[in-house]
């Protein structure tokens, strides 16, 4: 299953803050029953393509509705198909290296 890197930031919010619209998206990522990882710079999902564009939309709807008028999105995947992959298992293939120096 593709694992996404997700930051969506609005644009034109008059003030240097997002967490009251991380937090948003945070409440709708969780409603979304994927699996996900909060970062300081974004937001790890794993789930199919169409479940997380529709995630991704919803909260994309939510700012709108809040007044956004301009909202970018930066997206990065990862879909491996050879094997599965989790959060744990990427961090782990780094740190199992560090280990052989």
């Amino acid at each position: 299953m593709p694992m996404f890197e997700i930051t969506i930031v609005p644009l034109g919010t008059n003030s240097p803050s997002l967490s009251r619209y991380v937090k948003v998206s945070y409440e709708e990522i969780k409603r979304s029953g994927l699996k996900f990882q909060l970062t300081p710079m974004g937001t790890c999902i794993i789930g199919d393509f169409k479940e997380v564009f529709s995630l991704v939309e919803r909260i994309h709807e939510k700012f709108a509705r809040m007044g956004i008028d301009r909202i970018s999105t930066q997206i990065k995947i990862d879909d491996r198909r050879d094997k599965e992959i989790t959060f744990e298992s990427k961090i782990q293939a780094v740190k199992g290296r560090e280990k052989k120096r």
